[in-house]
């Protein structure tokens, strides 16, 4: 076991040193770049920029370098100060930036994770313990919806339906006294029932997929030998159930971890923008379109370092649970 973590471990090095490499070539793809969009805006606006004044304000933000001395640079800071670069468009380290808004993409991130186990592990187990039920067949068809439509048109739907009926904006993490308040106990009590609403939108597509997934991994482990043998020993079908299909069935669960977070955040992005939610969401669009290269970077690298250790921990959580997974294959 200490040797599979060991070597799952050493395998994160190479793989976060060419994910930081793609990242940055991602976002050097798109032609020009944040300062090309600002001398634009600039001129549009009247302004005469000078040839020296540009030279200026490339100097100013490292465009003057080379592609792999900027990558460089970057990675550099990175890796021995924590340093994400500069944001050109707020003019302010990135990490003053992005921390405060990650926080609470994080923590809704987290709930909505939780929120999916909550509501997908118990009703896959009913579905698949009650086939061809009347619930099974509403569950079933709740899952399809959730899979089929997108967490933002739901949001927009809600938000709409519940300001016709009642005529209250749902939208905010906060109300208007909290919005740029320090934190307190009275802006996360205002907060905690906001919070509601974008955690189930943005599980409710996760939630539908692992219902699915569940009840047929455990449909499948329930037609097994080993549980009809046991049904026949007469062991009860509590304890049946639980010390053996379950734990088999829970699997795709844990080692879907890695990725499901990640998803979880990706998907917050357009919710948060619908919702008009004070995280990542709205400030990632607009790093975009104006090419603030180093904000949009360090949020993508920050995604994929996510999606890493998360699928490292799937696979230690996989290796203590399923005793068939070893390093190599073979049981130790």
């Amino acid at each position: 076991m200490l040797n599979y973590i060991s070597y799952r471990v050493l395998q994160l090095i190479p793989l976060l040193i060419a994910i930081s490499v793609i990242v940055f070539v991602i976002i050097q793809l798109p032609p020009g770049d944040f300062l090309t969009n600002y001398v634009q805006q600039l001129k549009l606006a009247g302004n005469d920029v000078s040839e020296s004044a540009i030279l200026s304000l490339k100097a100013q933000y490292g465009l003057d370098q080379s592609l792999i001395v900027q990558y460089v640079y970057w990675i550099k800071d990175i890796v021995f100060h924590g340093d994400l670069g500069r944001s050109f468009q707020y003019n302010m380290p990135v990490a003053d930036v992005i921390w405060p808004r990650l926080g609470l993409t994080v923590t809704i991130s987290l709930v909505s994770l939780i929120f999916v186990w909550l509501v997908a592990i118990p009703i896959g187990i009913y579905s698949a313990t009650h086939q061809y039920s009347i619930l099974d067949y509403v569950f079933t068809f709740l899952g399809f919806i959730g899979v089929a439509i997108p967490g933002f048109l739901i949001a927009l739907m809600l938000v709409y339906f519940i300001f016709i009926e009642t005529g209250v904006s749902i939208t905010g993490l906060f109300s208007t006294q909290y919005v740029d308040a320090p934190w307190s106990f009275a802006k996360l009590m205002d907060m905690l029932p906001r919070m509601i609403l974008p955690v189930v939108v943005i599980g409710m597509s996760a939630a539908a997929s692992l219902i699915r997934i569940t009840r047929g991994m455990l449909l499948d482990e329930l037609s097994k030998q080993y549980v009809i043998t046991a049904r026949a020993k007469g062991v009860s079908e509590g304890k049946l159930l639980f010390k053996y299909p379950v734990r088999m069935a829970i699997n795709p669960l844990i080692s879907t971890i890695g990725w499901t977070l990640p998803a979880l955040i990706s998907g917050e992005v357009i919710v948060s923008i619908v919702l008009n939610l004070q995280t990542t969401g709205p400030m990632l669009l607009k790093a975009l379109m104006s090419q603030d290269m180093y904000l949009c970077g360090s949020f993508i690298l920050i995604t994929s370092v996510i999606t890493v250790l998360g699928t490292l921990l799937s696979d230690i959580l996989l290796a203590a649970i399923d005793p068939r997974i070893r390093f190599g294959g073979v049981s130790e």
